[in-house]
């Protein structure tokens, strides 16, 4: 088992872990064939990277984009040749600092799995698909903040923005290029490319059952070679299987039915050692559980409710039931992040403080332990992923806590796309999920004003102007303090309650070599070309 959970270890930890893989197969021959037959907790709503509200593992296997997070978060190029900086004059800003222009080289000879030629028409195109407001995309984020490309030849692309966007690695070009020369004219919505997405990755899409699985071929015209100059990738097919029950996906980890599973539940992590034939992998995740509240609710809009919720909850208790895998967090900028304030404020695990909180705010407790307010029980409707057992065990736990301070919940779980809709649509009093983010994240997409992720009908104009100072300022002092600021106001007006970090538990075949986490939104799987399995 290679183990690396905690905050400090992001980058050397992780760093670790690729080295360990490489030198782990110093010792054999890396062999092209075999399948990779991988376990996903959630079910596909989109081959689309674009338009799918979940993790795109399957998708970032097929299509690339200019960039893309390492093992050690840190960009990296791919269809481009190098990450633009100030250094290498790939980021002009403006005299006046209001405005920047970004300049992409791109690689030559990239084909699409179709033998057309990559140019910089497609990254052109991309941009102007995805801002086109038909297009139902879960993000556009970065679509407006770009007034123009130009395209001076087939690998120059230069970007126009309105405004200083350092994050801009985190967006649009990073999470894929679709191909202008497919998909011009057509209904991005109802094309099929949503089923079979063509793209310039290793893997080509060859079959899509909706609820099933996902079956990816060998792309023989990859750009990329090895260092030893063998052609990627090594492996024949990789095929994704649609488990979201978590007692099956531990079943066919049993019965060898799987190689590999990147959301191993944490309360059966012990189970995978004594399988054998697998290496359970547990690296940094830039990730965290949280409680959302639902300000349609009357008395989740009430501040003294959402502060007794904070003071009920032991996470102590949430992380042993887990595994003891998570770490405590009082923040949803994650510890690991060069931006996090130990000096956010934070709620005590503190029973007696809960209820009198609640008493002072005249909600009495009833003769059935729940408490009422003007004859209405504080009683909500609880969302989390059905199937799940992390996150129904958490369920639970949390149930008794609240019930001790006099608030009842009520499961009302969902699964796949049920569960997408009822987290953008607010169809819930009580959320708890899994957020995961980009290696520069962007927080106002789940509690701006307008974020698009932002289904709990929460609004603050303090905190509005605190996302825009820090998404468009690259004065790394005024970002620190913008980021504490941002993580203040959060940690007092509790639109959401930070629960635990995540850590990335993998299970994995034996054989199957060159494999590193990657602890972004981009998935393990951006980048699998130089992945292979032993021979059996």
């Amino acid at each position: 088992m290679i183990n690396v959970t905690r905050r400090g270890m992001l980058r050397a930890g992780a760093a670790g872990l690729a080295f360990a893989a490489m030198t782990g197969s110093v010792a054999h021959a890396q062999t092209y064939g075999g399948t990779l037959n991988v376990g996903l907790t959630y079910e596909i709503d989109t081959m689309n990277t674009y338009s799918t509200g979940y993790l795109a593992d399957a998708q970032h296997v097929i299509i690339e984009g200019l960039l893309a997070p390492d093992e050690n978060a840190q960009y990296v190029p791919v269809l481009a040749t190098e990450v633009p900086t100030i250094e290498n004059g790939g980021i002009v800003v403006s005299e006046d600092g209001e405005t920047m222009t970004i300049t992409y080289k791109l690689r030559e000879g990239v084909t699409w799995h179709d033998g057309e030629a990559f140019t910089s028409e497609d990254v052109a195109f991309t941009w102007e698909a995805v801002k086109n407001p038909e297009f139902i995309a879960e993000s556009k984020s970065g679509t407006e903040s770009i007034d123009s490309i130009e395209t001076p030849d087939d690998y120059t692309v230069i970007v126009h923005y309105n405004k200083i966007v350092p994050d801009f690695a985190s967006t649009l070009f990073t999470f894929g290029i679709m191909p202008e020369h497919l998909l011009a004219g057509a209904d991005l919505n109802n094309h099929e490319y949503n089923e079979l997405p063509l793209g310039t990755g290793p893997f080509m899409a060859t079959e899509f059952a909706r609820g099933q699985y996902v079956v990816l071929d060998r792309n023989p015209n990859y750009w990329r070679v090895a260092e030893n100059g063998d052609q990627l990738p090594y492996m024949d097919r990789m095929v994704f299987k649609i488990i979201p029950d978590t007692n099956t996906l531990m079943t066919q980890l049993r019965s060898r039915e799987l190689d590999m599973v990147v959301k191993t539940p944490y309360n059966q992590a012990a189970q995978v050692e004594s399988f054998g034939g697998y290496n359970l992998m547990v690296g940094p995740l830039l990730s965290w559980a949280h409680l959302d509240f639902n300000f349609q609710n009357e008395f989740l809009a009430d501040l003294a409710v959402r502060q007794a919720f904070a003071h009920a909850v032991n996470r102590d208790t949430l992380i042993q039931v887990q595994g003891g895998f998570p770490e405590a967090i009082k923040s949803i900028v994650v510890p690991i992040f060069e931006f996090y304030d130990d000096e956010t404020p934070e709620y005590e695990h503190d029973i007696d403080k809960a209820n009198a909180i609640l008493d002072d705010a005249d909600y009495v407790m009833g003769d059935d332990g729940i408490r009422t307010k003007d004859g209405e029980r504080l009683s909500f409707e609880y969302v989390t992923a059905a199937g799940s057992a992390d996150d129904e065990n958490i369920q639970q736990i949390l149930m008794a806590q609240l019930k001790a301070v006099g608030i009842e919940l009520v499961p009302d779980n969902r699964a796949g796309v049920a569960l997408r809709e009822a987290r953008y649509s607010g169809d819930y009093d009580l959320y708890y999920g899994r957020w995961i983010t980009s290696a520069d994240p962007v927080y106002s997409i789940f509690y701006g004003s307008e974020g698009f992720l932002n289904g709990q009908s929460y609004s603050s104009p303090e905190l509005d102007v605190v996302f825009d100072t820090v998404e468009n300022s690259i004065d790394p002092d005024v970002r620190t303090q913008a980021f504490s600021d941002l993580q203040r106001i959060v940690a007092e007006d509790l639109p959401t309650l930070p629960l635990t970090t995540n850590v990335s538990l993998i299970t994995v075949t034996d054989r199957l070599q060159n494999f590193t986490p990657n602890p972004t939104n981009m998935t393990n799987f951006v980048d699998t070309a130089h992945w292979y399995l032993e021979a059996e």
